[in-house]
């Protein structure tokens, strides 16, 4: 068992107390890992504010980049010392998803169960006396976690893991939901509505496709020179404008955008990514994590003229073989991650992080 720093959550809609924690040896076919750097993502904030269904206390986190510290029972594949990044979407190898080409949601993923434990139904951690829940079979936010070892990939031992971190979630999010999930075609408009470090990572997806003209949009005008840093071409505050920003995109556009992409989990901006796409083929992906409790209404006369409504998990990416190439193409220089990098806190401070996060900093 060891001992060790973590950011537990105690109840919901209280700030995270740092507390010693037991982290017990992994069992069979699991692993142990240091974590080396995490960032922080809208998901763990949704889970505080309940927005995300979770059970308490737990410990948050599935962005992270770390060391593997010991394996157990049956693992192969990974030695104590291997670079490594969580998966908080698992690649089993074994069912329908996993052996097909249509999808990446592997069926032991936590995201619809939300059962907060370990495959085997048992938790990892303990803190004064007390069961612990994982995270999306991660739970990043402590010195070390113990995750399946289907949900961890091994990765370029030279790759700087306080940069690839990112990739474990909110890059891979992004970059993917253009690349794998909407197929952004060269010479196409795309509109991206949220300007967080996933929106951002949309951005760089949609420049690497080769769309010609990339229209970000956000109420927050601070936002705007990093995304014409990362390819914008115009950037829009619908505070800026009377009337409803779809009808804006539309008359900017002529017919509408060939793609959009909602990346702030809010049901309004869904409805008006889908109604600023093209009317015929366009394609509109809901990257953002949707409210629980939450409904939409919209005319089907929307969908009926042959638009495409897509979700979008972890950016399509097939966790396991996805990850390590990711990181591989970043190391090669293929796209640019520092820029998504606005603050870098020492663990002890992450409730000052979460601060920066909610006021859009």
């Amino acid at each position: 068992v060891i001992k060790c720093k973590a950011a537990v959550m105690w109840e919901a809609n209280k700030p995270f107390s740092i507390e010693e924690v037991e982290v017990a040896p992994p069992k069979e076919h699991e692993v142990r890992i240091k974590i080396m750097a995490t960032g922080i993502c809208r998901s763990d904030d949704h889970v505080i504010t309940g927005a995300l269904v979770m059970p308490f206390p737990i410990i948050l986190g599935h962005e992270a980049a770390g060391v593997v510290e010991s394996v157990g029972q049956g693992v192969t594949s990974f030695k104590p010392g291997d670079k490594v990044i969580p998966l908080f979407i698992p690649q089993c190898g074994e069912c329908k998803s996993c052996l097909g080409t249509k999808g990446n949601l592997c069926n032991k993923n936590d995201l619809a169960l939300g059962g907060g434990l370990m495959p085997d139904g048992t938790t990892r951690f303990t803190c004064k006396g007390k069961a612990i829940h994982h995270f999306l079979g991660t739970s990043t936010f402590t010195e070390y976690t113990v995750v399946h070892e289907s949900a961890v990939a091994k990765i370029d031992s030279a790759a700087p893991l306080e940069k690839v971190c990112l990739i474990g979630c909110g890059f891979s999010t992004g970059y993917g939901a253009a690349l794998q999930t909407a197929k952004v075609e060269p010479g196409s408009t795309c509109a991206v509505f949220g300007l967080g470090g996933v929106g951002l990572s949309v951005i760089i997806g949609c420049k690497v496709a080769g769309a010609s003209r990339i229209i970000a949009v956000d109420i927050n005008s601070d936002k705007f020179a990093k995304a014409k840093e990362l390819g914008a071409t115009d950037c829009v505050n619908p505070k800026d404008f009377q009337k409803p920003i779809h009808e804006v995109l539309m008359e900017m556009t002529g017919q509408g955008v060939d793609y959009s992409f909602e990346v702030i989990g809010r049901t309004d901006t869904m409805t008006a990514a889908l109604a600023c796409c093209q009317y015929n083929y366009g394609v509109s992906v809901i990257v953002g994590v949707p409210p629980a409790a939450q409904k939409i209404t919209f005319d089907p006369m929307l969908l009926f003229t042959g638009r495409s409504w897509k979700g979008s998990v972890f950016g399509g990416w097939k966790s396991k073989d996805s990850v390590p190439k990711l990181v591989a193409d970043y190391m090669n220089k293929k796209f640019v991650l520092d820029p998504l990098i606005t603050h870098k806190l020492p663990f002890t401070k992450i409730n000052e992080g979460f601060d920066l996060l909610r006021t859009g900093k």
